[in-house]
């Protein structure tokens, strides 16, 4: 999973690929626990391009996604934000939901 900077960040929209951005912020423990399942999911399927970045850095992003709390992770595919995950639940309940997005 790749640390984005404020650049990067703010050029995600025109992404066509499937593209999942993880926003958080640095002292949120729920975050932490998020981060960990996704540093899985890297792991076991390094095909799936993440990302990663602390809300605080792309406020205009945050306010264009209408992103409502951390964590929260982001589908993005053809220019446009298909999906946004609040409850990341479990590792293979995330997995599948993102290998469907994936496709």
């Amino acid at each position: 999973m790749e640390q984005l900077t404020r650049e990067e960040a703010s050029v995600l929209m025109e992404r066509e690929r499937p593209y999942f951005l993880y926003l958080y912020t640095p002292m949120c423990g729920t975050c932490h626990l998020a981060e960990k399942m996704l540093t899985v999911i890297d792991e076991l399927d390094p095909s799936m391009s993440i990302g990663k970045t602390d809300i605080n850095y792309i406020p205009e992003f945050a306010e264009l996604a209408e992103i409502e709390s951390v964590p929260c992770l982001v589908f993005i595919k053809d220019k446009t934000i298909h999906q946004k995950l609040y409850a990341f639940q479990s590792v293979p309940h995330l997995l599948e939901k993102m290998k469907t997005f994936n496709r």
